[in-house]
């Protein structure tokens, strides 16, 4: 990015809540939990829309968000999904109702667990690596209170997004995490492209897949519409046919994977091969 960085423990606004020329500021300030690649694409998707925003790194402590910005439209979290759990631990009490998230590997457990009911979630369909342009694999499908605000924002700056039913956040989830999941798992024994995967290595990639959907279906608490995953995940295959299979998380990605299964009894053998075939303590 071309600005600099607030050090560590640093809380930067972007404006003050007293500048003049924002009629009813502190009706549609932005608190943004997590200053990267991802966070910096929303940042200027919301400023762009007339929503000032209050950035604070992810070592910023809770209470000093709070305290300079403690009424905010939406707090939006935007640290990775390693990071996710200790953040939504520490978030004020008066910010459990207009939570946004936007991680990978997201499920309804994961904001659950937190006390948080119905927050806005961003199932996020483009990328933004360092010193690249974004680049947009298929719409972004938003669900929540605050979905048609960051649809607006998104737009604004040339990102396809669409407002979703809490109905149909679900299935836009798990297609989400079946893409990622098959994509870095069979990625790892076949690299390549994901275009490759599913048409060179189909057998492989559906069995990656089946096996993605039985964790799915213990991680959601009942069964996932198979179908409409897997007809997700091909779409974003086929709107990014170039893109690359695995990434640095996608050993841990799969470590997680096993974890889950052997806690819910589910078998696992072509994950555990994967792994082995890794160099991965995956066991038996």
């Amino acid at each position: 990015m071309p600005h600099s960085v607030p050090h560590v423990n640093s809380f930067v606004p972007t404006c003050s809540p007293r500048s003049p020329g924002y009629p009813g500021f502190m009706d549609n300030t932005i608190t943004l939990i997590g200053v990267g690649e991802m966070g910096a694409v929303f940042s200027h998707a919301l400023l762009r829309t007339g929503h000032p925003v209050f950035p604070a790194l992810r070592s910023t402590p809770a209470a000093d968000a709070y305290e300079r910005n403690p009424d905010p439209a939406l707090a939006l979290v935007t640290v990775g999904e390693d990071d996710l759990h200790s953040v939504l631990d520490d978030v004020p009490e008066a910010w459990r109702s207009r939570i946004g998230l936007i991680q990978n590997e997201l499920l309804p457990r994961d904001w659950i667990r937190h006390g948080i009911e119905s927050p806005t979630v961003a199932v996020v369909w483009f990328e933004k690596k360092p010193g690249r342009a974004t680049r947009v694999i298929i719409p972004t499908p938003i669900a929540g209170p605050y979905a048609g605000m960051l649809v607006d924002a998104l737009t604004s700056i040339g990102i396809a997004a669409e407002v979703i039913s809490d109905e149909m956040l679900i299935d836009a989830l798990v297609a989400k995490n079946l893409y990622i999941l098959t994509a870095n798992i069979a990625g790892l024994r076949t690299g390549g492209t994901v275009a490759e995967l599913w048409d060179d290595h189909h057998p492989l990639a559906t069995s990656v897949a089946s096996e993605v959907l039985d964790i799915q279906d213990w991680l959601v608490g009942h069964p996932v519409d198979r179908e409409r995953a897997t007809a997700g995940m091909v779409e974003a295959f086929r709107g990014d046919p170039d893109h690359g299979t695995t990434g640095r998380s996608a050993p841990r990605r799969l470590e997680r994977a096993i974890r889950h299964a052997r806690k819910a009894g589910i078998s696992t053998p072509v994950l555990i091969e994967i792994g082995r075939e890794a160099g991965l303590r995956v066991g038996h």
